[in-house]
């Protein structure tokens, strides 16, 4: 036991010699031999050089692993976030996808009222009948308790007066105001049975068409059916339409003022018979009989 511990520590007494053992590193020009450059060192010098060294480097890695982005690419690190990302962008492009169905179900159903392809005698589904943008939003807000008072204002005011509806006021269709589009007379009622959902006025040549209420484009175009036809979104769920113009003068997107010069009237389009307006008012996704609104003489 006693040789065991002797040799132990003869070999650590020999170790610590040679990192004591101090060299000469010599630094000569190869071509005149001349000596450029010495230096002492010792290997306990070398290890600490070299640990301080490494230390440095692991300091300087880990910095730049924390404080940049290629700390995403090691395994293990960061997926806590980038699940959460991923849950976050997997719900943005849910509501996306669900507000362009949407929307493409309301355009489709103002297409299909600008060429007369609708059928009013049925149950209509929110889909088939285009609704005012504000409304589609206002319904998606609705909560239980809006609900609940607002039936209750009603039931005790006991008469359809101003619907509020998250603080957007709806007035009921006797107390609006309606400017005619145009002055002239009636040559063919609203008749729902019969496909025909508006009502021809026949007017002078180049007798401008005005749009019935403040609102907003949402569709100006020609159709095979119907011509030159626009389409003005108006609050209060109203959407009015005018047909078989010769020239339209407002583009989507626009704002009109009631009364305001939307088109000059016309004869374009399969479905007519002479020079006149078709005009069409709807109501949250129906038509309604223009004349018992809007005074036209």
């Amino acid at each position: 036991m006693a040789e065991n511990n002797q040799t132990t520590g003869n070999r650590w007494d020999n170790w610590k010699e040679k990192l004591a053992t101090t060299y000469r590193l010599v630094i000569i020009n190869d071509d005149s031999f001349e000596e450029v450059n010495t230096t002492k060192l010792t290997l306990a010098n070398l290890y600490t050089i070299a640990s301080s060294i490494f230390v440095a480097l692991a300091f300087l890695v880990f910095l730049v692993i924390i404080f940049t982005p290629l700390k995403q690419f090691i395994p293990g690190y960061g997926d806590f976030n980038a699940e959460k990302k991923a849950a976050e962008l997997e719900q943005k492009i849910e509501g996306l996808e669900n507000q362009v169905a949407s929307y493409e179900a309301w355009a489709t159903g103002i297409r299909n009222i600008m060429v007369g392809n609708v059928d009013t005698t049925g149950e209509t589904s929110q889909q088939e009948m285009p609704i005012s943008v504000e409304d589609r939003v206002l319904n998606v807000d609705k909560i239980p308790e809006d609900e609940y008072l607002r039936a209750a204002i009603e039931e005790e005011l006991n008469t359809p007066t101003t619907v509020v509806n998250l603080g957007v006021q709806h007035k009921p269709l006797e107390q609006l105001f309606f400017t005619p589009p145009v002055s002239g007379t009636m040559t063919l009622s609203f008749s729902p049975d019969e496909r025909h959902y508006g009502v021809d006025i026949a007017a002078p040549k180049n007798t401008p068409v005005k749009s019935v209420m403040s609102g907003f484009v949402i569709a100006s175009d020609w159709t095979l059916e119907t011509g030159n036809t626009i389409c003005i979104q108006h609050s209060d769920n109203l959407v009015s339409f005018y047909k078989h113009n010769s020239v339209l003068l407002k583009t989507v997107g626009e704002v009109v003022k009631a009364g305001e010069a939307i088109a000059i009237i016309g004869n374009t389009g399969d479905h007519t018979t002479g020079p006149h307006l078709h005009f069409e008012l709807w109501h949250k996704g129906k038509p309604i009989d223009p004349w018992d609104y809007v005074n036209f003489n």
